[in-house]
């Protein structure tokens, strides 16, 4: 008996898929590769930090999270065009509109790389400065900290490439090929951290272990790891565009038409003000701790422990981001084929199960915070204490973190930029940097310790930023129940329908 082969997909097919079949089926089943994508990238930068504790120093840990304003930074532009181009390709597609899908794709990618290759260039020429910029306050964070982002400055182009293909691959449907290239290169990732971080003879896991062999390159180790196994997610990531049936990334269909570029800041703002002031919150929360805190010793501690939390929360978030991420296609599929009410049932539907599972989430972790943080805090025991306090400060509101990302996922795919800048904006921008550094000042003058403020600042962060966004979303799936409903009125009303209704009776 011979076997079927199945045919790929055509572009009219999964356009008809993606408006007709059941929201909760499609969501579903897109959001499984790319909850498996966002839980196994986030997991090896959590990784990152557990193997570089292991060189019990706190300065190394605090280096992870000084550089986190330059990682934010290269994903900032990289879903800037990202997303961008893929909101934009999805919509199109929508359209029936193959052409400009596949010219949008060329020059997000092509953006992507250049605007890499700045930023690499200039990191590389000004790596002191560039350290103090970002936060490090003593010598040995200082000299930890050039060690780690010298890699992954040489590594910015490929980075944000590989962004930028991983979101136009989810945004046409194929999220199968994104998990792909995220998860090798992220086993790829946790394989080489030991490798070359450790030497032969070093002692890990509080002496449980001896490495039988290694580089010696320590945190510079950790970093060669994440720029290698970055260049492997690239490659398959690229390879997986062209085995599909996505729209092409091709040298001849780049273009710096302003119609385009205006596309790509039209779906991907948002984004690079979101990631753009999460680099500036970050840096903010590491010049705070110079302020408030004394001693060098401390310093180090505060800043590996929080480095530890936001570590945790975003292993944490992955799962929404990818559950989001499976909403997002579906969303602007039926957006660009103005089926209005398919959109606020995928967003309800994706509401509902968000919140169950954020507040499962937040319970257990709340309930085991000493244990957890302390594998991936710094290795003294004021880190340990300072990053459970932490951990359990920002669980607390962590379900209410449903709405914020969902709603911005929504409104950043069906093109409302202003609206998705907002909500963007508002957790780490307009909110977050206020309070990391206000919140520690109030406090010291109220009597109490500024540190507190410190580990508050993300979780009241979180709550106004809640508080924004909830109108702003609500205004709009009004809207787009008002535009289903006119549309279905002048379908009813249009005299093909009534010459139908009457051949029909």
């Amino acid at each position: 008996m011979a076997t079927k082969i199945r045919t790929p997909e055509t572009i009219e097919e999964k356009v008809a898929r993606m408006t007709t079949a059941p929201v909760e089926k499609l969501i579903l089943k897109l959001a499984v590769p790319t909850i498996i994508s966002m839980l196994v990238t986030a997991f090896y930068n959590l990784a990152d930090t557990f193997f570089v504790r292991q060189l019990q120093s706190d300065s190394m840990v605090a280096a992870v999270g000084i550089v986190l304003p330059l990682m934010a930074i290269i994903q900032a532009f990289g879903f800037f065009f990202g997303h961008g181009s893929g909101n934009y390709i999805s919509r199109a597609l929508g359209r029936g509109d193959r052409n400009k899908a596949e010219t949008m794709a060329s020059a997000g990618f092509y953006y992507a790389i250049g605007v890499g290759v700045i930023i690499g260039v200039f990191g590389l020429l000004f790596q002191k400065p560039f350290a103090t910029l970002l936060g490090a306050k003593t010598a040995a964070t200082s000299e930890a900290t050039i060690s780690y982002m010298r890699y992954i400055l040489i590594a910015a182009p490929v980075m944000m490439g590989a962004i930028v293909l991983n979101n136009q691959l989810r945004m046409q449907g194929n999220a199968f090929f994104a998990m792909i290239g995220l998860t090798t290169g992220a086993v790829l990732n946790i394989i080489l951290d030991p490798l070359f971080i450790y030497q032969k003879g070093d002692a890990l896991f509080g002496g449980a272990i001896v490495a039988p062999f290694g580089a010696g390159m320590g945190i510079g180790g950790a970093a060669l790891a994440t720029a290698i196994s970055q260049g492997v997610s690239f490659l398959l990531l690229l390879i997986g565009l062209y085995k599909s049936d996505n729209a092409k990334v091709k040298l001849k269909n780049f273009t710096f038409a302003p119609v385009f570029l205006a596309g790509i800041i039209q779906g991907g703002l948002p984004s690079l003000a979101r990631q753009g002031l999460n680099s500036v919150a970050t840096t903010c929360l590491n010049h705070a701790v110079g302020i408030y805190i004394t001693g060098d010793a401390l310093i180090d501690a505060t800043q590996a422990a929080l480095t530890a939390t936001s570590k945790l929360m975003m292993f944490l978030a992955s799962a929404l981001i990818g559950f989001g991420q499976g909403f997002q296609p579906v969303c602007g599929f039926n957006y660009g084929a103005e089926r209005y009410d398919r959109v606020r049932k995928a967003y309800y539907f994706c509401m509902k199960v968000a919140v169950v599972a954020l507040v499962i989430i937040s319970t257990v972790g709340i309930i085991f915070a000493k244990p957890v943080s302390a594998a991936v805090a710094g290795s003294s025991k004021q880190a340990a204490e300072i990053a459970a306090r932490a951990f359990r400060a920002q669980l607390i509101v962590f379900p209410v973190m449903s709405w914020v990302f969902l709603c911005n996922m929504m409104l950043q795919t069906i093109g409302m930029t202003f609206r998705a800048t907002i909500v963007a904006m508002a957790r780490q921008g307009l909110a977050f940097i206020p309070c990391v550094l206000l919140l520690p000042l109030v406090i010291r003058a109220l009597g109490g310790n500024a540190l507190n403020g410190l580990i508050w600042a993300q979780s009241v962060a979180d709550l106004f930023a809640f508080v924004i966004a909830i109108p702003i979303g609500i205004i709009v799936l009004r809207e787009l129940k008002t535009k289903w409903e006119e549309k279905q009125k002048a379908l009813a009303e249009s005299p093909l329908t009534l010459i139908a209704t009457e051949k029909r009776n």
